[in-house]
């Protein structure tokens, strides 16, 4: 399986472990040769309850019964996508009130940049240094990231760039700009969280240059920060949320959540304003309402605080230097970015896997499912001190 895999799928780094799957069950993955090991990553924060909850599968398989595809997005009125959205809604401040089903995270990012040049009549749009929204034409355009954005030029015109939590640069939001993007946590910058003055500054300074607010809760949301939904809990309204990753709980999805009047907009002038041909697809809107409702349903959000606790408690050591992030979100930062890959390799060679971010490189990923346990927590930071140990002492 590995020699085909590089022999036939398109790479993305040089540096793939290329771990053969055989199947996936709740906290753990397995290999082809039955090896175990316990997933501190959660596919990137895409499985808020882990591989393969039956709450989950089952739905998929009631939904696939029924009908799957039976239509492109917007013509047909199909149960499972009304569903989703009227759930997406109770989950959010008036008046976010509709939301459009996508593919991706990345997706919904390129539906709201032209949401806010279609509702402003603006073209500029402001994002943060070292962002990041995904990896199509638009989303690229909103990083700040020469080394990546090179090699794909000309990208999106009318683009600026301002620093994350600077107070300061929020001068350079003007009557000129249609919108300001945001990561209510900063991602592959090292899980930096803003400031509640900031968020409550950068809200009024869009109000008043009349510019939408778009805030990118594609990781931090699905009830990993302790609350559905990070921004909540800075006590701002933003006026396009966009969502991804966990939503499905594994399957591909995106969203973006908006005020009606605002996303009505796509209907006319021109119509298909935004099209897509899956997006509120009924089998993976059955996956994402089942998700969102067993969130709902259990304590699994009430305790993420918890285990972050046990997941900073357990990982004092000389060499972890700082832990970045809230609830299960967190970065581990070592000294310095000399062994970071290696250390997360051999993690995975001991049976517990890590990840790393895209520009902070001391930084190891800690993003698990929510439904991991406390003793889970406790042997996954175990065997990372312990190869941490290996290379700086």
């Amino acid at each position: 399986m590995k020699k085909d895999f590089f022999t036939y799928q398109a790479p993305t780094t040089p540096f793939s472990p290329a771990l053969e799957i055989s199947h996936a069950r709740g906290n753990y993955i397995y290999d082809i040769n039955d090896n175990e090991y316990l997933d501190c990553v959660a596919g990137v924060s895409a499985l808020p309850l882990g591989h393969c909850h039956p709450t989950i599968t089952q739905a998929i398989k009631d939904q696939v019964d029924l009908y799957m595809h039976v239509m492109v997005y917007g013509e047909y009125a199909q149960k499972p996508a009304i569903e989703l959205c009227k759930k997406i809604a109770s989950h959010m401040p008036a008046p976010l009130e509709m939301t459009y089903l996508v593919n991706s995270g990345t997706e919904a990012m390129e539906a709201a940049l032209k949401l806010a040049r279609r509702v402003t009549g603006k073209s500029e749009i402001i994002s943060m240094k070292n962002a990041y929204h995904g990896n199509t034409m638009g989303s690229l355009s909103l990083m700040d990231y020469e080394e990546r954005k090179a090699p794909f030029r000309p990208l999106l015109p009318d683009i600026k760039h301002i620093k994350f939590n600077c107070m300061a640069q929020l001068n350079l939001i003007t009557t000129n700009t249609a919108g300001v993007v945001i990561e209510s946590i900063q991602g592959g910058a090292g899980f930096i969280l803003p400031s509640n003055r900031w968020m409550k500054a950068l809200r009024k300074k869009c109000d008043e240059v009349n510019a939408l607010l778009i805030v990118d809760e594609i990781q931090p949301g699905m009830g990993r920060t302790g609350t559905m939904f990070y921004f909540t809990q800075h006590d701002i309204i933003p006026d396009v949320v966009v969502t991804g990753k966990g939503l499905a709980g594994g399957l591909p999805i995106g969203a973006l959540t908006a005020r009606a009047v605002h996303l009505k907009q796509f209907q006319e002038s021109p119509m298909l304003g935004h099209i897509t041909t899956f997006g509120g697809n009924p089998v993976i809107a059955a996956a994402a309402l089942a998700t969102l409702t067993e969130l709902e349903n259990n304590n699994l959000i009430g305790a993420v605080k918890v285990k972050e606790l046990r997941f900073r408690e357990s990982l004092l050591h000389k060499n972890i230097t700082e832990i970045r992030g809230t609830g299960l979100m967190l970065a581990a930062l070592l000294p310095d970015d000399r062994y970071t890959a290696q250390i997360v390799d051999r993690c995975r060679e001991k049976g517990v896997i890590f990840f790393l971010l895209l520009y902070e490189k001391r930084a190891i990923r800690i993003t698990p499912p929510l439904t991991i346990t406390l003793e889970e927590i406790q042997k996954a930071c175990e065997i990372l001190k312990e190869v941490i140990e290996e290379f700086y002492d």
